[in-house]
């Protein structure tokens, strides 16, 4: 299969571009078209072999569901059984928006799309490309990230073309992804909302909302016995090639920890990467004979820029050839635990803890 790559103008597309990929969706194929957080790969979502083709494009597990695109708030009613008055609170905060809810779906939405279950995840993206193409499509487009499974999702057309070139029918090019992570998934189906993965949209912000609102404690560990109620809660995603440890303490101790890590490795022979930010990468210059790949990913001030070049600074390392990623904790403020959701997983939830002069080294499960 040819893999066909349009350019468009991410805020007003060519209507002949956004139509030839509408046909392509209302007759079974695949798009990867941009969107406000990563690409999406998409799919007609009420077409169960469409769905199927998703999951055999990507390489996808397919017990993890998909998310269902809409474009038209009324649409909602033809897959979702029951919107709780809470949820409706969230849409007229945060949609169109970076925010997937999960709600009990209708006969309508096959199993193949929510990966076996009742339930549908359903979002309603701010992008113009997304939103245009969706409405060409029918108004429901299934859409993982546009990346073979487990690895980093795509930020760009370019990576996109990495993983999935000959795999599917067209990749609409929209320019680099503005927020670089993947929606916050919210769970409506229990009384209280329960926040499955991390986004844009964090914790404070949800409360503010709704009020009560509950954390899955699957985010910053792992589960591998529980099976996935939404994308990214189960296997390992988002990892580059290469083994990733992730460092977290004090600054002191932390920089000193990964210089000491990307000695060792040198020695041994090994191309090295450190992944930190703009204000310790200073640190690691003269690390190794200055032999290590070192990746400032963004600053802890701005840590937006963090979310926006995580994963395509994991995809650089790749092209790179390196054989070992040392990378710092990003706990900031606002966007830190989704930054570490994605980072622990790309880990494999490997962590060292550096605590002064001694450190020691365990799983998260």
């Amino acid at each position: 299969m040819k893999t066909i790559i349009k350019k468009v103008d991410p805020g007003s597309p060519d209507a002949e571009v956004i139509e030839e990929a509408g046909r392509i969706l209302r007759s079974g194929g695949l798009v990867a078209f941009p969107t406000e957080t990563v690409y999406g790969l998409g799919g007609d979502a009420l077409n169960p072999e469409s769905s199927r083709k998703i999951y055999a494009a990507k390489g996808r597990p397919s017990d993890n569901p998909l998310i269902v695109h809409i474009a038209d708030l009324k649409d909602l009613e033809r897959i979702a059984e029951e919107v709780p008055g809470n949820a409706k609170l969230l849409m007229n905060e945060y949609w169109p928006g970076p925010v997937t809810m999960i709600f009990q779906k209708t006969e309508e939405v096959p199993t193949e799309t929510t990966g076996g279950l009742p339930t549908v995840a359903v979002r309603f993206p701010s992008h113009p490309t997304a939103r245009a193409l969706i409405r060409a499509a029918g108004g429901f487009v299934a859409a993982p990230s546009a990346n073979a499974s487990g690895r980093p999702s795509p930020t760009s057309a370019r990576h996109v073309k990495q993983d999935l070139d000959g795999r599917i029918e067209m990749i609409i090019d929209g320019g680099s992804s503005a927020i670089g992570l993947e929606s916050t998934i919210v769970d409506f189906t229990e009384e209280i909302p329960v926040i499955l993965r991390p986004g844009f949209i964090n914790y404070e912000m949800l409360s503010e909302v709704l009020g009560e609102v509950k954390v899955d404690p699957g985010i910053l560990s792992e589960d591998q016995n529980v099976r996935p109620k939404a994308p990214g809660m189960r296997y390992r995603h988002y990892a580059p090639k290469a083994p990733l440890i992730v460092v977290e303490g004090e600054r002191g101790p932390v920089t000193e920890m990964i210089r000491t890590l990307v000695g060792k490795a040198a020695a041994q022979g090994k191309r090295t990467a450190v992944l930190c930010s703009d204000e310790t990468a200073a640190f690691y210059e003269n690390a190794a004979n200055s032999s290590v790949m070192v990746s400032p990913v963004g600053s802890l001030e701005k840590e937006e820029s963090i979310a926006k070049h995580l994963f395509g600074q994991l995809r650089i390392f790749d092209e790179n050839n390196i054989d070992i990623i040392y990378s710092e904790a990003f706990e900031t403020p606002r966007l830190g635990q989704a930054i570490m959701n994605r980072l622990l997983k790309a880990a494999g939830h490997t962590v060292v803890r550096a605590e002064g002069p001694f450190a020691r080294e365990e799983r998260y499960e």
